[in-house]
């Protein structure tokens, strides 16, 4: 990897424990800020270094909402340099286990997904010198003070990590608040204390995002976010026609419903970019009787209209749906995954970039984007439940199909008849 010079702030991130540093005797160092700011690599490096000047033989643990994407953000581009540096390292992925070697000193690093209340129990019982929570205010509060208790070595201390989330948080209020109560040091970052970044790219960053989503991943800050989900999408000049040409791909993404509307869209790709070319919404209170899944099954056959569809998405819920999908063995279904905070950013930065654009005949969605708001009573992020249901489709679509991992993508493909 090339790099320029590190800023003051990441400079503070890999030393602040060392010998001549004034925040030596801190108990834990919290970096939060936007996105892009080089504040995980730099936490998780000095990590390391710090692990190997305090301890010998001992036992640590990296932590993130899950294992994958603990690899992809973090373990990855931090062996890499390990290596460079100098460390010799061995994974082992079946235990989720990375042993370093460094100048006759070894240690063991061992990796956690805390993504729900039941994760608490994976840590249970480990004796740990130290522990580096990566993405923290996106992991339960169960798991996060079950890890820090496990931390029961003199000299270990706590390192975490993340990027801003409602400002009625846990773990804002309990730790970035209180850090000089809890003896911790708090760096704040932003784009521009990581001078790897280009000007042009943090313009980039910048127009993915808007509203409170731009205050919290562009700016770095706490804020509850209000008002349109997407505010961005209310003009005429956010859709577009259906493109002339051939479609790479086809695809079809469904939110189920009976008393509920049922939305399904029709997607095609074309030079890289997802378009929803066309549309099934159906409202049983407008209409005044309900279908059955079967009904709704001839209206997908519709809506494709002999293309050949490469998956079918389904909100997971919806398992008679899915069922009677699976037993006419014309398409491909995969349940749809369903984080709607976590997707709804991402569909945000897809429809920013324009690789996923709404086709002007989708009547249902464009009237969905002029509806679908922000809840203003809740104290986290929360969606008002009404005008949701191309916007859950739409979702649906870009976290399971157009982000899709391959390997979970196969894997959940074998289950097809």
């Amino acid at each position: 990897m090339n790099y320029k010079p590190f800023s003051k702030k990441q400079l503070l991130a890999l030393t602040w424990w060392s010998e001549n540093s004034p925040y030596k005797s801190c108990d834990a160092v919290i970096c939060d800020g936007a996105v892009r700011s080089g504040k995980t690599f730099c936490m998780s490096l000095s990590f390391i270094l710090w692990a190997f000047a305090k301890f010998d033989d001992s036992s640590f643990a990296l932590c993130g909402k899950t294992i994958k994407s603990l690899r992809r953000n973090l373990v990855t581009p931090l062996t890499s340099e390990l290596e460079r540096l100098g460390f010799e390292i061995s994974y082992k992925l079946s235990d989720n286990l990375i042993t370093a070697n460094y100048k006759n000193k070894v240690n063991r690093f061992y990796l956690f997904g805390g993504k729900d209340e039941g994760s608490a129990s994976l840590i249970q019982g480990m004796t740990l010198s130290g522990i580096l929570l990566d993405e923290v205010a996106l992991m339960p509060r169960s798991f996060v003070e079950q890890a820090l208790a496990r931390c029961s070595v003199s000299g270990s201390t706590f390192w975490f990590n993340c990027n801003p989330e409602y400002p009625s948080h846990w773990f804002y209020n309990e730790w970035i608040k209180k850090h000089k109560e809890k003896n911790a040091l708090y760096i704040h970052f932003t784009m521009h204390d990581n001078p790897s970044l280009s000007k042009k790219m943090i313009k980039r960053y910048e127009k993915m995002y808007s509203g409170s989503f731009y205050q919290r991943f562009v700016q770095g800050r706490w804020v509850s976010v209000c008002g349109a989900v997407y505010p961005f999408m209310d003009n005429d000049s956010a859709f577009y026609d259906i493109p002339k040409g051939d479609f790479e791909e086809y695809a079809v993404s469904c939110d189920y419903g009976t008393v509920n509307p049922a939305s399904f869209g029709l997607w095609g790709r074309q030079n890289d970019v997802w378009y929803r070319i066309d549309e099934y919404y159906f409202d049983s209170k407008k209409e005044g009787y309900q279908r059955t899944d079967e009904e709704h099954y001839k209206a997908l056959c519709e809506l494709v209209n002999g293309k050949k569809i490469s998956c079918v998405t389904v909100d997971p819920s919806a398992c008679s749906f899915i069922e009677v999908i699976r037993r006419h063995q014309k398409f491909l279904v995969v349940p749809a995954k369903n984080n709607v905070i976590d997707g709804i950013r991402t569909v945000s930065s897809a429809l920013k970039e324009k690789s996923v654009r709404i086709c002007k005949n989708c009547k249902a969605s464009i009237k969905e984007f002029s509806l679908y708001r922000w809840s203003e009573n809740a104290q986290n992020d929360m969606v008002v439940k009404a005008n949701d249901h191309a916007m859950d489709d739409i979702r649906y679509f870009v976290t399971t199909i157009k982000n899709r991992d391959d390997s979970d993508f196969c894997a959940v493909a074998a289950k097809r008849y």
